[in-house]
């Protein structure tokens, strides 16, 4: 069928439109190459080029908004422009959606689309709009069946046990001694790059994942593991301190127990050197998002016992703060209900402190820890928790290819992870650490006691003492202060 569309008299005023999904490059080589052939295309046809749209490293696919594409869009409206040009019909659309716009708009302006590879695209006929429409549809195949192979090849690399790409994950990439060329970003540069083995561990950072996992597990916080790796010196792959929430998250990481994660589930086991064993690891998990776990938001207690001691006066729950008060420049501990009175936190601390290493230093000190858990196999726990893994994935794929009901797949999945959660709460049993190993036993308790950073000697306070501060009875001491040591009561728990 022929145009119907009145060709325009004269040199007509055109647009360029170019697009490239991935600059890996970051130097717009593919863009301008597109340009380049877009212009011989006007010059040859004797246009006027009154503007160029270029959306650089952005997929049509994607649904991510192409700036320019809709600032084109709203010129073409304004009649900036009769004639489109683009290097390919893909370069403009991906989406039936965002076709079917361009095809109203070119109907009601009266635009004509010229590419350079697939030759004019006439919008003003029906099999032009058919063509146009295939075109498409082609595209947009293209674009859904490469996303398919990405995503097999992800899950395939997944599988196998391979890094998937992205940041050096904390812990691996040791360097092989070779280099590989590397684009500058911005620029036609490239430089070399060491290659990192994904698959080993860095000793510094291996050894620091595990002091983290036994600094939780012996009853010390992310905090506290957050200052050894600045007294360290160690920094993220990106080069910055390590925060709280980030060091939080590398030691929930599968990746640190060798386990091969897809989709944010677990599927096998990793080609890579583990940092921590698994029953370390789900001990690790068990604790860090225990809902009941002992936290504290804002800023963190500077004291042994705040928030730890207990107010004595009778009728009162509430616990202990340090704080300067009343022009004191000595912190003393008071109830946080008010009820006046204060005990100086140096002196409170040190007396519970000489209480507990006096205990912890005597012969029968060993009696005080907590029994290893009876009866627990952990490698016959980690065989059972793989082999519950693969009974839900089987049963997903089961539903999947409709080989069984939602009401039969919810059925299963919520019995399998019922038994899963019972598997890894023995796996995290077997490797939790009383917080007293490592202060019974040794020769010299007071200086172990002081290499504990503060959540840990916390941990063993909460462990062996409860303290409840009793309204002190009046007593000048020598230095000037008050307090009162039988109005500290303490009552041991083991």
């Amino acid at each position: 069928m022929k145009s119907t569309r009145a060709r325009h008299a004269g040199p007509s005023r055109a647009v360029i439109y170019v697009r490239i999904s991935q600059d890996r490059t970051g130097a717009h080589l593919g863009v301008d190459r597109q340009r380049e052939d877009c212009e011989a295309l006007a010059e040859s046809r004797g246009w006027e080029v009154v503007e160029v749209y270029v959306d650089n490293d952005l997929s049509a696919y994607s649904g991510k908004p192409r700036k320019d594409y809709r600032r084109m869009l709203a010129d073409l409206e304004l009649g900036t422009a009769t004639v489109v040009i683009a290097w390919h019909t893909d370069r403009l659309h991906r989406s039936p959606t965002e076709l079917e716009e361009y095809i109203d708009l070119s109907q009601r302006r009266g635009v004509d689309t010229h590419t350079v590879q697939a030759g004019e695209l006439d919008l003003s006929t029906s099999s032009g709009r058919m063509t146009a429409r295939i075109h498409g549809a082609v595209a947009r195949h293209e674009s859904e069946h490469k996303a398919e192979r990405v995503a097999r090849a992800r899950l395939q690399k997944a599988k196998a046990g391979k890094f998937g790409g992205g940041l050096r994950p904390f812990g691996w990439g040791m360097p092989t001694g070779e280099t590989r060329k590397k684009a500058v970003k911005g620029t036609a540069e490239e430089i070399d790059v060491p290659v990192l083995d994904m698959t080993k561990l860095i000793p510094e950072e291996g050894a620091a994942l595990e002091v983290g996992s036994d600094m939780i597990l012996s009853g010390g916080s992310i905090r506290g593991w957050v200052r050894w790796l600045a007294d360290k010196g160690l920094l993220s792959t990106t080069g910055k301190a390590i925060a709280p929430p980030a060091a939080r998250d590398q030691l929930l990481r599968p990746r640190n127990a060798g386990i091969a994660i897809y989709q944010r589930e677990e599927i096998g086991r990793g080609l890579w050197e583990e940092a921590v064993p698994e029953p370390t690891f789900r001990a690790v998990v068990a604790i860090l998002t225990n809902p009941d776990r002992v936290t504290t938001t804002g800023s963190q207690p500077k004291w042994l016992g705040s928030l730890i001691y207990r107010c004595g006066r009778p009728g009162c729950t509430s616990t202990a703060r340090c704080t300067k008060v009343g022009g004191s420049k000595m912190p003393s501990y008071r109830c946080q209900a008010d009820h006046g009175g204060g005990r100086h936190a140096d002196r409170l601390d040190r007396y519970i402190v000489d209480l507990l290493v006096e205990r912890l230093s005597q012969p029968d000190a060993v009696d005080l820890l907590e029994p290893a858990p009876d009866g627990i196999n952990a490698a016959a726990l980690q065989l059972e928790s793989e082999q519950i893994r693969r009974r839900l994935t089987d049963l997903a794929g089961l539903f999947g290819s409709g080989q069984i009901t939602m009401a039969q797949f919810t059925e299963g999945s919520d019995t399998a992870r019922a038994q899963l959660e019972g598997v890894t709460s023995q796996l995290a049993r077997a490797a939790v650490t009383d917080p007293l190993v490592g202060l019974v036993g040794v020769p010299d308790v007071r200086a172990a006691w002081e290499a504990c950073d503060l959540g840990r000697q916390r941990t063993v306070l909460r462990t062996l003492m409860d303290v409840t501060l009793h309204p002190p009875r009046p007593g000048r001491m020598p230095d000037g202060g008050y307090f009162d040591y039988d109005a500290i009561e303490v009552r041991w728990k083991r």
